[in-house]
């Protein structure tokens, strides 16, 4: 039985009302998505019934009663749209691929609602969510068991979470344990990850337009940050700059953690923003990038302190930047996903020899015995989607509506026989690559690459808050 409304809520201007829960970011489009995932499984059945169960994940705890900020299972959330922690899709498959949906969540509680938000509850959900039934998980083991009779197989995230892995075997044991009443419980599990990753590798046009939203906003946050950056300040003043700018945009989340290095830290992959204070003659790289609606942008740019490249610096960048177009010049349908990372080293080594950072050798000598992996030791690319590191087979060749990054850089550290002036120079650059059907499109040159662009836009000044 539905709750009388609350008369005080009803005397509330709408600007005074808690906020309403939001629809699921692409609408039908999560619907459309279970079809193809249903179809895809039934064809790989021969002919027998399954059972796919996607779980969205708990809150983790930080400490004591605090917990993380709560991040969905990028593949339930793939499926279903919905937000919420504690949350099954339960997807009955026929052998013709026509499926029955029950999506499992929270019930509506008031108490719990005053601490931690308003929850959608069983009772909007199923229509909100375009599903075929909700029920509240104090029905889980109920619901599930009852899915799970006469069904050959159990489509579910294998070896993910030791208690997914107990809850199933219990909700198996309490389906066999009807063998006696001529109820036949699944014999075969399959891998609901690979069969999901082979979707989520090809975008759909909702996918990409928040990819493309995602992507914008970062490259405002990376071109604030660019205005904001002078000798002085500490890494962690910049990495605010990003911060809010992907929160005062819309975004979410940040993708990752963001890489905000200086200096000698410009050299460390992975390096996260600390108190090192910025040095003109320095150079900074910045690897960052948002999440919005569960999709993730990632851009990496490199940049001097001082707003002017030294000669060498500049020297090392064009290097860079001529790596990363021959890697564009050849993404595009047809080719193996390595095929932008050989362009990249190409043009790295080449460029390596010439600023005679490697022994005077042919190219192809440098190639054959990797001599150019002191300075750039990492591949030249990922697939880019709900991850920042997405899901998808890297053997497959490219398609139009895959999404991949196209990131080359060159890492040179102090050694005797290294120039000075190229000492601490850590160079990458990175954009996110939509291939089509010719080529492939960069969503994120809302941040400029050109060096003499970028000296030009660090002039400018910083209109944000002081960072001293």
């Amino acid at each position: 039985m539905n709750k009388p409304a609350d008369p005080f809520l009803a005397r509330l201007s709408d600007h005074d009302k808690p906020l309403p829960v939001s629809d699921p970011p692409h609408g039908n489009a999560h619907r459309g998505r279970r079809d193809r995932l249903a179809a895809d499984l039934a064809k790989a059945s021969s002919g027998e019934p399954l059972v796919v169960l996607s779980f969205s994940g708990r809150e983790i705890s930080r400490n004591r009663d605090n917990t993380f900020p709560f991040r969905f299972s990028s593949d339930f959330f793939y499926l279903t749209g919905f937000p919420e922690p504690e949350a099954w899709l339960i997807m009955e498959i026929d052998p013709d691929g026509r499926h029955r949906d029950t999506l499992v969540c929270r019930p509506r509680d008031d108490e719990r609602e005053i601490w931690d938000g308003i929850r959608v509850g069983p009772e909007l959900a199923s229509a909100r969510y375009a599903m075929d039934a909700s029920v509240s998980i104090e029905r889980l083991q109920e619901t599930i068991v009852q899915a799970l009779k006469n069904k050959s197989t159990v489509v579910t995230p294998l070896a993910s979470e030791p208690e997914l892995d107990a809850d199933l075997r219990r909700w198996m044991e309490a389906a066999r344990a009807q063998a006696r009443g001529g109820i036949q419980a699944p014999s075969r599990l399959l891998d609901l990850g690979e069969a999901v990753a082979r979707l989520r590798l090809i975008k759909d046009s909702h996918e990409l337009q928040t990819m493309s939203r995602a992507a914008a906003i970062s490259a405002q946050a990376h071109c604030q940050a660019m205005r904001a950056t002078r000798s002085g300040l500490a890494e962690f003043a910049i990495e605010a700059v990003l911060l809010a700018e992907f929160r005062r945009r819309g975004a979410q989340s940040v993708a990752y953690g963001s890489i905000v290095a200086s200096g000698p830290h410009s050299c460390i992959l992975h390096h996260r923003a600390g108190d090192r204070l910025m040095r003109d003659g320095d150079m900074l790289l910045i690897d960052a990038g948002c999440e919005l609606d569960g999709y993730a942008s990632d851009i990496t740019r490199s940049f001097p302190v001082s707003g002017r490249f030294t000669s060498q610096q500049r020297a090392a960048y064009e290097i860079v930047l001529a790596a990363q177009q021959a890697a564009v010049d050849a993404t595009r349908p047809g080719v193996a996903f390595t095929a932008p990372h050989d362009a990249a080293v190409r043009v790295l080594c080449q460029g390596l020899i010439d600023l005679q950072l490697l022994p005077d050798q042919s190219l192809d000598a440098a190639l054959e015995t990797g001599a150019y992996k002191r300075f750039y030791m990492h591949r030249t690319g990922h697939w880019l989607g709900m991850d920042v590191h997405d899901v998808g087979d890297y053997r497959t060749p490219l398609a139009p509506g895959m999404v991949l990054t196209i990131e080359p850089g060159l890492y040179i550290r102090p050694a005797q026989d290294i120039p000075e002036g190229f000492w601490n120079v850590g160079i990458r650059i990175e954009d996110d690559a939509v291939v089509n059907q010719t080529g492939c499109e960069l969503i994120t040159r809302g941040v400029p690459v050109d060096p003499d662009e970028i000296e030009t836009l660090m002039q400018e000044d910083w209109n944000g808050c002081t960072l001293d």
